[in-house]
């Protein structure tokens, strides 16, 4: 990939002009060579070794669920442990079945499959749809900055909807680019299908964003002034006639049975879900999860400005550039000389900031709903770093160059992992020691020589290509190494095996007290639902009239227990880990007889 200027070369800049010149595009068959390859890499980051650790926190959902489908054959009914958890539309609960039927039984991998596969596809739609808006080389460049972020990673390899939301999210926007200037029912009923297709992995936001980015960018394809004076000479009431021609791939005659279709696919799976059970909760929870705790949330109220600091953590390292790149594309549509990009500036920073917006007013805010805006962040870093040098402002530049040097300090100081876990302060000190070490520091002398050898070459080529080895061996250490390596330290799957080896796999004689863990239902995998209580005195009423004599709590719940016991199984504890957490292992009790 050769990019045309240094952007962060030092001394004075050019002339002011475009800073638009000729872009030489690849040949075709080395840009699919070059796509390809990006492809690839995306392809062993997100599924080497992807069964490799146990499940992490909202993963026993899908888990769970989708084993419960397989158990009882109701595919439009899920459950968690017996007791319905609708808390999410179908689709996605559907593909981790799917994969686990595929794969021959539900491990990790396979709930794991249909997130690696979303994450791979939303990696060839950032190409696609990047190479339409910019051209080959930043093509290449934004799908490699989405293989190298820290948390497009985590969740490409994390079961849950989110990167299926991602993926048809992108889907839905690469349609819209591709044929906006002619509305005809050839696209537009696949756009509005793949949006209800979106919204039935987690919800609405399927609809919403797309759809939202789509009409701010459809209003301000040609700049605000060209709209604030087509609306300044228009009569007040023709306003939104203003707005509805800047939109015409939506208001006009054939969107209405685009819509009826997409809806009448959407609905079909909570239809089907109340004929046969005679409960409409499937389409109330549509409501709850997504309307009414957008404007008056139940829990998740996060800070309003939640989203700042995030945005830094959830697209690491590249976050570091992204001030510069927001700055840089900013200054670049406000220039008054024509550009043949400057759509595409135009869309990437409605991508951006519609998405950042939403979801900052939202009233319900966690840090990984902000997952949507990484695209968008990838085709601002990229178009800041292959634009020309005379493209830059000064303050743009500066920032870019200390995006670098903040990246490189990051990467050199990176060897402090290798020090023994004794200089840690505190319980930290009881901490193992790095796994694997010695895959560790080669992988680190790799990427901090890159970066070192780049700190003294200031050219975009060598310093972005610098940034994408340190930080894709980093997260292959993290991911692919360390991460399985760490396994005999966590707790839950290793309590399963010692409650089902005790039982001889089938553990109908339990009950659970003040327990809601989908994941440990998952690995105790009972043929049944497993008895749950809240209330000690109906649990000691149950255990008085049924044979069962063994109960999993925690271990900050069993001063509520009246009842004589005998502690025969610990989840495993560690030295470094609060007290609180301990506090929270499982427990096998063997309840004594009367």
């Amino acid at each position: 990939m050769k990019l045309t200027e240094p952007a962060f070369q030092s001394g004075n800049l050019r002339p002011e002009t475009s800073g638009e010149g000729p872009h030489p595009e690849l040949s075709g068959r080395r840009f699919r060579l070059l796509a390809a390859a990006v492809l690839m890499l995306a392809a062993v980051m997100f599924f080497s070794r992807l069964g490799g650790r146990s499940l992490w926190s909202s993963e026993g959902r899908w888990a769970e669920v989708a084993r419960e489908m397989t158990l009882s054959g109701d595919y439009f009914w899920p459950t968690i442990n017996g007791r319905v958890y609708y808390d999410k539309p179908l689709l996605s609960y559907w593909l981790v079945a799917g994969a686990s039927e595929l794969a021959g039984g539900a491990d990790e991998g396979a709930i794991r499959f249909p997130s690696a596969c979303a994450g791979l596809i939303a990696v060839a739609l950032t190409l696609f749809i990047a190479r339409r808006l910019y051209g080959d080389e930043t093509a290449l460049l934004a799908a490699l900055v989405l293989v190298t972020s820290f948390s497009f990673v985590f969740f490409s390899r994390h079961a849950s909807a989110d990167m299926e939301t991602v993926a048809g999210e992108l889907a839905a926007l690469a349609l819209f680019l591709n044929h906006r200037a002619r509305p005809t029912l050839g696209w537009l009923v696949p756009f509005w299908l793949m949006m209800a297709l979106t919204s039935l992995t987690k919800g609405l936001l399927g609809f919403t964003l797309p759809l939202l980015i789509a009409l701010i960018y459809g209003c301000l394809a040609d700049g605000w002034r060209d709209l604030l004076s087509e609306l300044a000479d228009a009569p007040l009431v023709e306003a939104p006639l203003v707005l509805a021609r800047r939109n015409r791939w939506l208001f006009n005659r054939k969107t209405l049975p685009a819509v009826l279709v997409a809806a009448g696919f959407y609905l079909l799976p909570f239809v089907v879900s109340y004929l046969k059970t005679g409960s409409n909760l499937g389409l109330y929870m549509v409501f709850r999860e997504n309307i009414l705790r957008f404007v008056r949330p139940f829990d998740h109220r996060g800070p309003l400005l939640l989203y700042v600091p995030v945005i830094f953590a959830l697209m690491a390292p590249w976050s570091a550039f992204l001030p510069g790149a927001l700055l840089c594309v900013h200054q670049m549509v406000k220039r008054p000389a024509p550009s043949p990009r400057r759509s595409g500036d135009r869309f990437a920073l409605a991508f951006f900031w519609v998405t950042f917006i939403f979801f900052t007013v939202s009233g319900s805010r966690r840090s990984y709903y902000l997952l949507p805006i990484l695209p968008a962040g990838a085709l601002l870093i990229a178009r800041a770093l292959s634009a020309q040098t005379d493209a830059l402002a000064p303050l743009a530049r500066r920032a870019l160059n200390a995006g670098y040097f903040i990246v490189a300090a990051i990467a050199i100081l990176g060897i402090v992992a290798l020090a023994p876990p004794s200089f840690l302060p505190g319980r930290l000190a009881h901490l193992p020691s790095l796994p694997h070490p010695d895959v560790f520091a080669m992988m680190w002398v790799a990427g901090a020589a890159g970066v070192l050898y780049a700190l003294f070459r200031p050219r975009p080529r060598a310093r972005f290509i610098a940034v994408c080895v340190a930080a894709y061996l980093a997260l292959a250490y993290i991911f692919i190494v360390a991460m399985p390596a760490v396994e005999g330290y966590r707790g839950e799957r290793v309590f399963a095996r010692a409650v089902n080896a005790r039982f001889n796999g089938a553990p109908e004689a339990l009950a659970m007290y003040k327990i809601w863990g989908p994941g440990l239902a998952f690995y105790l995998r009972s043929p049944r639902p497993i008895p749950q209580f809240d209330d000690p005195a109906a649990l000691a009423a149950y255990l008085a009239r049924s044979k069962t004599r063994w109960v999993i709590t925690r271990a900050q719940d069993l001063g509520a227990l009246q009842l004589p016991f005998v502690i025969i199984e610990r989840e495993p504890s560690f030295p470094w880990e609060p007290a609180k957490r301990r506090r929270g292992k499982y427990l096998l009790l063997q309840i004594a007889r009367n």
